[in-house]
């Protein structure tokens, strides 16, 4: 097991590095050639939980005229102050792999079958003498959304708004108005509805644009009075790296929700903690040789993660948002191939790792070139 100086290990990426990238991914693929020293240099991942936080803010804005909203509609709850209000809506759970600067490694080959790795660009592992890539299956995260246009700033609001409500100085007088102007767009619309105009719409659609405007220019007219709400998404993901040195950790801080300014930095006590408990399970152990004693990873070994299972659980707010098991490289241990294992001239192995951990999901024998 050759642990790798970062100089060494770019040392012997440039002489073996091949000029290839596998698929649309930023992946490339290096040949354990003469130029190298029959060497191939890699980097094993630890495991990173992302806490990706959906928050809603709603803006709350007073109409003109609220102060008249009991009077002419009998409105006894209109918004009265400008404010916002964030709430959490979601917590989505997911993993990724970041290089280990602790676990660089170089393996070396015996001359014979020509083995290849194919790596990330940061230098973690994807496969050797295979140009499968295992893609881990994540979370599909939420979007954010700006907030719809409230009825106050559609088109039709200007509408609305006739030439004498516009001209008048006095708020009362203006809001007057506007309750009239509220009652007259109710009756145009039950006369159109009841057939009762004096000039119908020539067909279905145009009487639903013209009953859509009537609408909306209702609204506008309401929200003077009762005011508008505005709603809006935030989607923010905050990211952790255990280490993997305690098989609990218990309500861990690990961001804050302010209920002004949404999602602040752990140490930011205007906001609400959110809470990150992990317990790992049972840690795995080296396999045992037919003696009973464990199998030592060798120094030449191709060495990989044997990862741990963790629960993780996320709290905000006296409730549970999300909970969920991910595989965690560095609640693991290292163990080996030979590298002989990959350079038989008959049957070569072949491997393929999850980025997240360094583990291997898939073992098999490759297929050999046919000879010339």
């Amino acid at each position: 097991m050759k642990k790798l100086s970062l100089r060494h290990a770019l040392l012997t990426t440039a002489v073996t590095i091949a000029a290839l990238t596998v698929g649309a991914q930023n992946v490339q693929k290096f040949t354990a050639n003469k130029a190298g020293d029959y060497g191939l240099s890699y980097t094993l991942p630890n495991t990173v939980l992302d806490i990706t936080i959906e928050t809603e803010t709603t803006v709350s804005t007073p109409g003109e005229f609220y102060q008249y909203a009991r009077r002419y509609f009998n409105i006894t709850d209109p918004i009265t102050e400008r404010s916002t209000a964030v709430s959490v809506k979601s917590i989505t759970l997911n993993t990724h792999g970041e290089p280990n600067p602790e676990e660089r490694y170089l393996v070396t080959f015996k001359s014979g079958y020509t083995p290849f790795m194919l790596l990330n660009a940061d230098g973690t592992p994807r496969a050797i003498n295979s140009e499968k890539l295992y893609t881990p299956d994540v979370m599909a995260l939420p979007e954010p959304h700006e907030a719809e246009l409230t009825p106050l700033q559609k088109p039709a609001a200007r509408q609305a708004l006739n030439e004498e409500i516009m001209q008048s100085r006095s708020t009362a007088k203006r809001a007057e108005l506007a309750a009239a102007q509220i009652f007259a767009l109710r009756q145009s619309r039950n006369d159109l509805i009841t057939g009762q105009a004096e000039q119908m719409p020539p067909d279905g659609k145009a009487m639903e644009l013209i009953l859509n405007n009537i609408n909306d220019q209702e609204a506008a007219l309401m929200a003077m009075f009762v005011g508008t709400r505005a709603t809006s998404t935030q989607v923010t993901t905050v990211s952790y790296l255990p280490k993997g040195d305690s098989d609990v950790i218990t309500r861990r801080v690990i961001a804050r929700v302010s209920p002004v300014t949404g999602v602040v930095d752990a140490a930011d006590l205007s906001g609400i903690p959110v809470y990150l408990t992990l317990r790992a399970g049972e840690r795995p152990t080296l396999p045992l040789n037919a003696k009973g004693q464990p199998i030592e990873v060798t120094r030449d070994a191709l060495v990989y993660r044997l990862p741990c299972d963790v629960d993780a659980v996320v709290e905000f707010d006296g409730r549970e948002l999300a909970s969920d098991t991910f595989q965690m490289a560095q609640y693991g241990i290292l163990y080996g191939f030979k590298p002989g294992t990959f350079t038989d001239r008959k049957a070569p192995a072949y491997a393929v790792f999850d980025p997240t951990t360094g583990g291997i999901v898939e073992v098999g024998t490759a297929p050999v070139p046919a000879k010339q």
